[in-house]
Order: C-alpha cells, then structure tokens, then sequence
C-alpha cells in the first residue's frame, strides 16, 4: 500500500485540497496522513496538529515578515519570504511516507531550510502549486510582470530598485534548493500556472504536471433550489446572485469591478427582485452599503454541507477575480448546477465554457460581468462540470503520477 503525508498551513489553506485528496485517495486504497501546523475549525481525522513551539515560531516570523516588508507595494498583492520555519523531517508521518506532498505551507510553517531537510529524506516531494510562489521571487501572482522567467530583481512590490532585493535573494534561494535536489516534482491546478512553470527559470526543467484540484461531486451535486432557498430562509421568488465575501482592499479580488457590475445591473428594471447573497465572512458595513440591492450575509461557512446550500439556493455565481488560479468556488457551483460568471483569466477559463457553463467576461470589464449575469439568468443556463474535473479523472492523474515517479 502506498503511503502519502500532505504537509499544508491549515485545514483551510490550499481550498481544504488536501483534505480532500485524502478522502479520494483513502477510496484508492492508499494511506494518507495530513500535517497541519494550524487547526480548523472542526478536528479532523487522520491529521497531526503541530504544537505550540511550530505556533509560536509562525507568529514571530509573521511579525519579522511584517517588518522586512512593511514598505512593499500592496497594489500587486502578497509577497513572502520566509525566515523562521519548523523541522518537521523527523514526524513519524514524514518517515513513514513513500510520498511527501507539500501544499500552501507559509506564513512561518517551512523555510528553505525546512523544505531542503524534507527534500534530504530523498523520498518523492509533490509541490501542489497553489499559487505562483513555488516560480517566483517572493510574490505569490506576478501579474504583468514575467521576470520569473528569467530571474527575478528590481521587484515591482519592493521599493528602491535594487538589484539585489529580496525577491532576487529569494530567488536565488529556490535556484539553489530545486537545482540541489532531483526529488522534487511539480503539481499545478491550472493550465494557466502550468504554462507559467514550464516557462519559469525555477522549474522549466523539472517536472510538472497538470492535475486539477479534487472535489467530492456526491456532496457538492444539484438540490432543489426552492428547497435550499427555504432552508436559508430566503423568498422563493426573488432571484439569487452569490459571491464568496471578498476584501475590498485585495488587488486580487476585483470588488471594484464586482460592484461597478451589480449597479449597472441595478439599473435594468428588469433586475429589481434581487438578492446578493455573500458567504464567507460576517456582516460587512462596507460591502452592503456598496450594493445596491437586498443583501444577506451567510458568514463563514465552516462545513460543506451549508456551503452547498448557498450554491443551490443561488441562480448564478459571481467570481470576479483578476488573479487566481484554480478558485475552488468556480468547481463547487458548478457541480451544484449553477452556472458561474468570471473573467477570462488565470484557471477560470479551465472549468467555464462560454455560454454553456457560465460565462467569461472581458478582464476587468464590469459591463460585461453584468452581460454574463443577464445572460445566465436569461437563458437560465445550467451549471456543470467539465468530465476532466470529475474525482476519478483528478485521482487517475495522481495515480499515474505515482507510476511515472516509480519509474524515474
């Protein structure tokens, strides 16, 4: 039997990925461990909580980072470069593994030198990609900046143009790891980060492979959406337009465009008899008096089943991100039968077919956002799946991943 350990931040870091993953590998009949460095909201089976010194050390390190960086331009968003980091190459779930799974594993979890002890076991490590990090020199979406390509220096978000900044030190600092070691394969969610890496200096002569995030299709599947409505004590008759809660000041988000599209919506008298509905974190001042129309806050929805719901009860989904690589939301909704409306960016573009779907709208085009949500409810288009996202064709990718591991 094989033995997989996945190394994440949290329960929650990563979209639950790799909780996930060990549920469709358990039904495979291989053995999955999880190490977390932060607890969730509810305990979890099969997963070893780090203690308070690893804790502690992430909270230091967060407030060294916070320090290093505190004149960084947070128009392009978050930029890590760790320091302090925890050993955890000696955990009897690490020793035990036949293959190590490192996914999103920051904010003071692992360093370089974490991840280089990890890499000395000499055992298979699957970096899962779930941003730009693992390929740049320190930001974790690089926007129109393609210097990953080529070595990173002079860094857009850090002040001073110097050659030698941080990103060029933390760049250097993944040259000489990835060079060093010959076990290390990458995982990217998205077509879009794939390409990035098969181009990045880092890693275009390493491994990579394509293999979309797993998602439980027999939890997350159409319900009766008048049934659902009721449940959230929602009116049966008014039309539903979600969204996962997003921070007004994140440049990745897009809330500006978000907003711009639901007042241009306003303004069609065919659109009145609508509710926003918002998930993922509590009542927002700022948010509700920014939409023009009834809203209803859903806050954090810590089990999936309440996630579920929200995307039934819900008529079309909103993801107006501007960086993103493989939303989980875009998954979720649609395999609930909700279509869902985003810009033709990142690994939108992946699981959305233009008017079938959902819809891509124009990058940062409000107007068309607001076409893509006419025409959704319009057509009352269906959302759906794409047969490569189904848990069997994700799950066969990894298992051919093993194969072709065995055979290197």
């Amino acid at each position: 039997m094989t033995k997989v350990v996945q190394i994440q931040f949290s329960p929650e870091s990563g979209a639950r990925s790799a909780q996930r993953l060990q549920n469709a590998f358990a039904k495979e009949d291989i053995q999955s461990s999880i190490v977390s460095l932060q607890t969730g909201a509810a305990t979890i089976a099969n997963i070893k909580y780090l203690g308070k010194k690893q804790r502690y050390t992430s909270r230091i390190d967060a407030k060294m980072q916070a320090w290093l960086l505190k004149k960084n331009n947070k128009e392009f968003g978050l930029f890590s470069y760790p320091i302090l980091g925890s050993d955890i190459s000696q955990l009897p779930e690490i020793l035990n593994a036949d293959i190590i799974y490192i996914h999103w594993a920051l904010y003071g979890f692992l360093n370089y030198n974490s991840i280089a002890q990890i890499a000395e076991l000499k055992k298979p490590v699957i970096v899962v990609m779930h941003d730009m990090w693992n390929i740049t020199g320190g930001c974790h979406y690089s926007f129109t900046c393609d210097k990953y390509k080529t070595g990173c220096s002079n860094c857009q978000m850090i002040p001073g143009n110097k050659e030698n900044d941080l990103s060029a030190k933390g760049f250097r600092k993944k040259l000489r790891l990835y060079n060093k070691y010959s076990n290390f394969y990458f995982v990217s969610p998205s077509k879009w980060l794939y390409n990035c890496a098969k181009e990045a200096l880092l890693t275009k002569s390493k491994p990579i492979f394509y293999i979309p995030n797993v998602l439980d299709n027999t939890l997350f599947k159409p319900f009766n959406k008048t049934t659902a409505k009721q449940i959230l004590n929602i009116n049966t008759d008014e039309t539903v337009i979600a969204f996962g809660a997003v921070s007004v000041s994140s440049p990745y988000k897009g809330w500006p465009y978000l907003q711009k599209a639901l007042e241009i919506l306003h303004k069609d008298e065919a659109y009145k008899n609508i509710l926003v509905l918002i998930f993922g974190s509590v009542y927002n001042k700022e948010i509700a008096a920014s939409i023009p129309f009834k809203t209803k806050f859903m806050g954090f929805l810590a089990d999936e089943y309440s996630t579920m719901l929200v995307y039934n009860a819900a008529d079309v989904f909103i993801v107006p991100s501007l960086a993103d690589n493989q939303p989980t939301t875009v998954q979720e909704s649609l395999s609930c039968g909700t279509p869902v409306v985003g810009f033709d960016t990142g690994g939108i573009p992946d699981m959305i077919q233009h008017k079938e779907n959902g819809y891509l709208a124009k990058y940062k085009d409000a107007e068309d956002v607001c076409n893509g949500v006419k025409y959704c409810l319009q057509q009352k288009l269906k959302g759906y799946m794409l047969p490569g996202f189904y848990p069997a064709a994700t799950i066969k990718k990894h298992l051919e991943l093993f194969e072709q591991i065995q055979k290197s």
